[in-house]
C-alpha cells in the first residue's frame, strides 16, 4: 500500500509518500511544496495542485490523508489551510484515490502513542519508524509523515472491519 500524507498549508504544504507492506513502513519521498508569497492566493493553490497532482501520478498512492484542522484562533490562516486541504481533497477526487482525514490527536497517538506528544517527540519516532537517518525536516514534512503512518495504522482496522 502507498500513502500520500499531506500537512495542508498555503505557503508551505508538507507531503510524505509511505509504503507499507506487511508491518514495514518505507519513506519513498517528503519534502514541501512552496509557493511565493508575491502570488495570489488562486495562484498559490494552482501550484499547490500541480505539485500535488504529480505526486499522485508518479507514485500512484493507494491513499491519501491529511490532517484535520480542528480550530485556529487566527481566522485568516485558517482558512488558507482549509483551502489548501480542498486542494488535496480534489487532486484525490481526481485520480480516484481514497482519501481519509486525522485529527493532530490521532496522527500523535500512532506515531508516538502519546496524543500530547510535542512535533520534536513526532519527529523522532518518525525517524526511527522509517530507518531514517535524521528526523526528516522541514516540520511539514516530518508532519506529512506522520499522518501517512497514522493512516497506515488505521488502514489495517478500516480493512478489518469492513464485510
Amino acid at each position: 500500500m502507498i500513502i500520500l500524507g499531506v500537512d495542508p498549508g498555503t505557503a508551505t504544504m508538507g507531503y510524505g509518500v509511505l509504503e507499507k507492506t506487511g508491518n514495514r513502513y518505507r519513506a519513498l519521498a517528503y519534502g514541501v511544496l512552496e509557493t511565493p508569497k508575491t502570488l495570489s492566493a488562486h495562484e498559490r493553490l494552482l501550484l499547490l495542485y500541480r505539485g500535488l497532482r504529480e505526486l499522485v501520478e508518479r507514485y500512484q498512492p493507494d491513499a491519501l490523508a491529511t490532517e484535520q484542522l480542528l480550530f485556529s484562533t487566527n481566522r485568516r490562516t485558517a482558512i488558507q489551510v482549509a483551502r489548501a486541504a480542498g486542494v488535496a481533497l480534489l487532486v484525490a477526487a481526481e485520480a480516484g484515490v481514497e482519501w481519509r482525514e486525522y485529527t493532530p490527536l490521532q496522527v500523535k497517538q500512532a506515531v508516538t502513542g502519546y496524543g500530547g506528544a510535542d512535533k520534536k517527540q513526532v519527529q523522532t519516532m518518525v525517524q526511527r519508524l522509517l530507518g531514517l537517518e535524521s528526523p526528516p525536516k522541514p516540520d511539514d514534512a516530518a508532519d506529512a509523515l506522520a499522518i501517512a503512518i497514522c493512516h497506515a495504522h488505521h488502514a489495517g482496522i478500516l480493512n478489518a472491519t469492513k464485510p
